[in-house]
């Protein structure tokens, strides 16, 4: 079972899932609220927001939690089963070399990895406010 703070992985949750949103190459100036029903585009100011804050949430955290927030994204991913989680925490803590941001930063989808291996433990992000920090 996880020790690290259901609250951060689900501020790093919505977070994340705020920059799989984000549909690149798309100029925000083309954008004209009538014919696209108002459907906002991040740009990219706001879409480096986001991942700076992403970023210093997983930076923040100690190596434990670090690790232990990619063995989740482990588990919801598939490559661990919930019975196997201190061999995802060992075998993260021993693929450690760079900065856990990156790592985590650079795999597609990792938001549904996260919920998906938090709902392995039986917890969620149900009821968790947004505008928490």
């Amino acid at each position: 079972m996880p020790d690290i703070n259901t609250e951060k992985v689900c501020f790093v949750i919505v977070k994340a899932r705020e920059l799989e949103c984000e549909d690149e190459g798309v100029d925000a100036d083309a954008s004209n609220e009538t014919d696209d029903k108002f459907t906002s585009i991040m740009t990219e100011e706001a879409y480096q927001t986001v991942r700076a804050e992403v970023k210093a949430a997983i930076d923040s955290m100690d190596e434990d939690e670090q690790c232990e927030l990619v063995a989740l994204a482990w588990v919801g991913r598939g490559d661990f089963s919930a019975e196997e989680w201190k061999a995802a925490v060992k075998e993260a803590r021993e693929r450690r070399k760079g900065p856990t941001s990156a790592y985590l930063l650079g795999i597609p989808l990792l938001s549904s990895f996260l919920e998906d291996g938090l709902a392995e433990f039986g917890e969620s992000c149900e009821g968790y406010a947004t505008d928490r920090q």
